[in-house]
């Protein structure tokens, strides 16, 4: 977690092994999850709120390309408000946490972006990510791998 004077502006987060994670998941936490939030799927897509659509991804998980995990099993995810962007906090949150995943034995990590979000893109490939080709590509996220 960042936090600077106005409070906290960003987070890190992953998991070592994303297949494992993606089982536990599966066994320990979306069923009761399930049992909470209805599947919205007899509902048009279109009729969904912003409550629904998260519902119906955890009904529906899509787990990471096996074709990523295998080659880089660790995943990560970063989100840091505007007022912290620019300024080397990613740089310095992502270093500390392949260090940290280094140390616990990753070989390989890898992170989603959303298509449309060329800024995030950027700094990713500037970090040194590289951006991964799949046999089937997804229209929504573009994967990298490091």
């Amino acid at each position: 977690m960042v936090e600077d004077e106005t409070g906290v502006g960003g987070y890190i987060l992953g998991a070592l092994d994303t297949a494992d994670f993606e089982a536990l998941l599966e066994e320990s936490w979306w069923p009761e999850l399930r049992l909470r939030y209805a599947d919205p799927s007899d509902k048009p897509t279109a009729e969904w709120s912003a409550d629904e659509h998260r519902a119906w991804q955890i009904h529906h998980p899509r787990p990471a390309p096996r074709e990523i995990t295998q080659a880089y099993p660790s995943h990560l995810h970063i989100n840091l408000l505007p007022r912290l962007q620019g300024r080397g906090v990613g740089r310095r949150l992502i270093d500390h946490w392949l260090a940290h995943m280094g140390a616990m034995g990753s070989n390989g990590a890898h992170l989603g972006v959303g298509a449309t979000n060329a800024r995030a893109m950027g700094f990713y490939r500037a970090y040194g990510w590289r951006e991964l080709k799949l046999a089937r590509p997804s229209a929504r996220t573009v994967w990298f791998g490091l």
